[in-house]
């Protein structure tokens, strides 16, 4: 397997999903994993700041060369943020997965809930 990155502060969902809590919200992009098994990105459809959305439902889409995904979101919340970049840019998604690439903000229905997610070990298991 290739040495792609898994950053040991984010949690990660079995839908290939990081989150990053950043205070009262979290910060929410899809992995290295995720974008490397894509291939390149060429559009990204995200939620719109004020949409609330439920943990599993499908919440935007990923297009690349390839294939089209179904984003999900990792938790429930309010989307709070998008990375309009992404519009523009999508390629940040494969260049910057956990920084540049980021995709959308929630603000978290239940806050304990990130615990509910997977560790970076966990997340690596899960892949092998």
């Amino acid at each position: 397997m290739s040495d792609l990155e898994y950053p040991a502060d984010l949690r990660y969902t079995e839908e290939h999903e990081w989150v990053r809590s950043t205070g009262d919200t979290v910060r929410v992009g899809i992995t290295a994993f995720a974008q490397d098994s894509l291939g390149d990105v060429v559009y990204v459809s995200l939620p719109n700041v004020g949409d609330s959305v439920s943990a599993g439902d499908t919440c935007g889409e990923v297009e690349s060369t390839k294939s089209v995904s179904d984003l999900y979101a990792p938790l429930s919340g309010e989307v709070t943020a998008v990375n309009e970049s992404l519009d523009t840019a999508p390629e940040l998604v494969n260049s910057d997965p956990y920084g540049e690439g980021w995709m959308y903000e929630l603000r978290l229905t239940d806050s304990t809930s990130v615990d509910s997610l997977m560790d970076v070990e966990t997340y690596r298991g899960h892949l092998s």
